[in-house]
């Protein structure tokens, strides 16, 4: 089993900034790919972004694209999410996923194995 934690979050002014981190232990594999989603009550989970095992291959959200930037750190096992220039619209549970995988990152919620407990994004106008 794989143990998924998120961390960051909060309440943010609309044009502000916030940073998501998430790390993985347990039974881990050097080739995974985390990803980012998001979802708020009553709706789908949402796909943000995700990352290769080698941070060579990352996709995005058109709606966060040229905002948000994911990135990892295998050597602490974990991926972040730097936000910038939110929206209300950002306003979710943001979730990570992490998925054992050498192929390129996958933005449907079903292919992912392991998820944290989710972190809330709260977007001010």
């Amino acid at each position: 089993q794989v143990q998924v934690v998120e961390s960051g979050g909060g309440l943010v002014q609309a044009g502000g900034s916030a940073r998501l981190s998430c790390v993985a232990s347990g039974r881990t594999s050097p080739y995974n790919v985390m990803a980012w989603f998001r979802q708020n009550s009553g709706q789908e989970r949402q796909f943000v972004a995700a990352v290769s095992w080698d941070g060579g291959a990352t996709v995005y959200a058109d709606s966060v694209k040229g905002r948000f930037t994911i990135s990892r750190d295998n050597a602490k096992k974990s991926a972040s999410l730097q936000m910038n220039s939110l929206k209300p619209e950002d306003t979710a549970v943001y979730y990570c996923a992490y998925r054992v995988a050498t192929t390129p990152p996958v933005t449907t919620p079903r292919g992912y194995d392991y998820w944290g407990q989710g972190t809330q994004v709260t977007v001010s106008s």
